[in-house]
């Protein structure tokens, strides 16, 4: 049984993972123990972690493998600032020194980094480079419950692919079509992004969240998506794109557009971060994201014709816009599509070691066609009650430890129902961006005020922004239209007809928090502007402590689901241990903190009125 490990770094979203076997045992982002996130830099943390939870040394791993070709990618680089001189001095200027002084001596670094985790042989270890988007698509169809599927990826740019179609069939996969640089979706999305005032490779979500805030009936949104088709993109039948460049900065300047022809085009500035948003902002979200949704359902029915396979996996970070994921399930092209939890960077760390396994050491490709290989996504770090009550002698903490387990979810559940914010922070942390039900902050999905409470008083974010529902797997069709599982947060449904309450019918025109606050559902809190929702399902076998606190809400309130949304503050990674979980918990208003079998309640904690003492400062995302 081959033992791999899988890196991904020096970009963003640095992580590893370890498989022993084709097994997947351990998988963690970087920025989970260092506090910064997104980090790019050598995933030190996540590496040891993989190692004990492994029980392996270095010199005890068949093969170390990279996630990414850098050489390619370096003539990638070149080929691309040749391409368009004399434009992009400043930005080649800036881009080559690091180039040659880091990243053409990847493996140098490689070998670094690992010194620092532990002694090895050099000269024994076996290290390897996966393309990109193979390490895309391993981690998409490898761990997947499909004998046979066709696979699509799509993201920012890997070396040269910026999008691919394959197929997998029981422990390979054959990649039969690629995008290349510098025509991509994932930096098309990216540059809108930094248009309407959030961060590139962080704030995407934030577009998507917005886009439901536009006016789909308005002549304005309407005019943006021709002037982007028009203008700036060119979609082919089978969703390849073209892009016009002299829109663009990507490619050799230090910005993503050319802000005086956006401007021109559009007829607004730049948003410059935490600046107001207005409804043109709204419509420009709305717009992107509706030629986004076209082009990957275009992609998606080119898979269909090219591998006639009933199955679809997904990777790449346009693979996380999981509005379009949702449109394109609703548009029947395959049975069912089953998409990586980690699916941007991080997730190349697995895809790239899973690779390895079956496709170089040829290993027999572990599959189960009941359920995934994830195990959950649950495959970070968790702590012992003695690690937990180390942090309570610690922080001095007041807390009440429950011997039955039982006892502890009727308490929270309870403290749910009367609108109280509740941390819940249970077992393995989860790989990839999405908190699924152990480092989760909850709430009752009933309440209207909720969302505004979890947004202003617990996230300190944008009040605009949506949460989702966590919904008993099994209940899942009494409020959603969802005829899947979707154990990763990462398919958006509409709210079932009957749950909806009536709209004014100028509700469309009105000013976006009017839109916000007005009441949509009897699952308030859950429900966006235009009745969706993004849905987990939580289901027994994977996380049952989880399970056990809905089904308790449940039987207290009839309702099957609550509010879910990662256990951070705006700008802070998802938290990885007690300490990070308590420090997050006593600098904001959330009121109860469950860590294991410990229930804290806010008033009862020393110095609780000083939540300067606990306050971290983040770069906001």
């Amino acid at each position: 049984m081959k033992k791999i490990l899988g890196i991904s770094a020096f970009y963003h979203d640095s992580a590893a993972a370890i498989t022993i076997g084709g097994q997947i045992i351990a998988a963690a982002q970087e920025e989970r123990f260092t506090r910064i996130k997104h980090t790019p830099d050598f995933p030190t943390h996540a590496i040891k972690y993989c190692l004990e939870e492994a029980g392996l040394e270095i010199d005890e791993l068949d093969a170390v493998v990279f996630y990414d070709k850098p050489l390619l990618k370096f003539e990638r680089l070149l080929q691309t600032y040749y391409a368009f001189a004399p434009k992009g001095l400043l930005s080649f200027l800036k881009a080559i020194p690091v180039w040659i002084n880091e990243k053409m001596f990847l493996k140098k670094q490689i070998y670094n980094g690992l010194k620092e985790i532990g002694p090895y042989n050099k000269k024994k270890l076996r290290l390897l480079f996966s393309e990109h988007h193979l390490a895309h698509a391993a981690s998409a169809f490898l761990p997947s419950a499909y004998e046979k599927s066709a696979i699509l990826t799509i993201d920012g740019v890997g070396e040269w692919c910026t999008a691919s179609i394959g197929i997998g069939e029981k422990g390979q996969i054959k990649i039969l079509k690629e995008m290349e640089f510098p025509h991509s979706v994932g930096l098309l999305y990216s540059a809108f992004t930094y248009y309407i005032g959030f961060t590139v490779n962080s704030g995407e979500y934030k577009l998507m969240g917005l886009a439901p805030y536009g006016d789909p009936q308005a002549d304005e949104t309407h005019k943006f998506v021709k002037l982007i088709k028009k203008n700036l993109i060119d979609i082919k039948e089978d969703g390849s794109i073209w892009l016009d460049q002299s829109y663009f900065n990507y490619a050799t300047g230090l910005r993503m557009v050319k802000e005086d022809k956006w401007e021109k085009l559009f007829g607004f500035k730049h948003r410059e971060p935490e600046a107001k948003l207005e409804q043109k902002h709204c419509n420009l979200a709305l717009a992107i994201q509706i030629v986004t949704e076209e082009i990957v359902i275009k992609m998606a029915k080119e898979a269909k014709r090219l591998t006639d396979a009933n199955f679809l996996c997904m990777a790449g970070g346009v693979a996380l816009n999981c509005v379009a994921n949702g449109k394109l399930l609703r548009e029947n092209v395959f049975d069912d599509i089953y998409i990586q939890p980690a699916a941007g960077d991080a997730g190349g760390a697995l895809g790239a070691a899973l690779a390895v396994s079956s496709m170089y050491f040829g290993e027999e490709r572990l599959f189960d066609p009941e359920r995934d290989q994830m195990r959950g996504a649950y495959l970070g770090p968790e702590f012992s009650e003695k690690e937990i009550q180390m942090m309570n002698r610690k922080v001095k903490s007041v807390h009440h430890y429950y011997e039955n387990f039982a006892d502890l979810t009727e308490f929270a559940a309870t403290q749910l129902t009367q609108g109280n914010v509740v941390g819940w922070y249970q077992g393995k942390m989860e790989f990839g961006p999405r908190a699924l039900g152990n480092r989760s902050i909850l709430g009752d999905a009933r309440n209207p005020e909720m969302q505004k409470k979890l947004n202003l008083k617990i996230k300190y974010r944008e009040g605009f922004r949506p949460f989702a529902p966590s919904v008993l797997a099994e209940k899942c069709s009494d409020y959603f239209d969802l005829n899947t599982g979707s154990p990763y947060m990462l398919l958006v449904a509409p709210v079932k007809e009957e749950r909806r309450k009536e709209l004014p019918e100028n509700y469309s025109q009105l000013p976006l928090w009017d839109k916000l606050y007005f009441t949509r559902s009897d699952i308030q809190s859950i429900t966006h502007l235009d009745f969706s929702a993004r849905v987990q399902t939580v289901h027994k076998e994977t996380n049952p402590r989880y399970w056990d606190l809905i089904t308790e809400f449940e039987r207290q309130t009839g309702y099957g689901l609550v509010v879910n949304t990662s256990f951070n503050v705006r700008g802070e990674p998802i938290v990885c241990t007690p300490y990070d979980a308590y420090r997050c918990f006593m600098s904001t208003e959330m009121d109860y903190l469950v860590i294991g079998n410990f229930v804290y309640r806010k008033t009862d904690q020393p110095d609780w009125e000083n939540k300067e003492k606990w306050t971290v400062q983040f770069k906001m995302d």
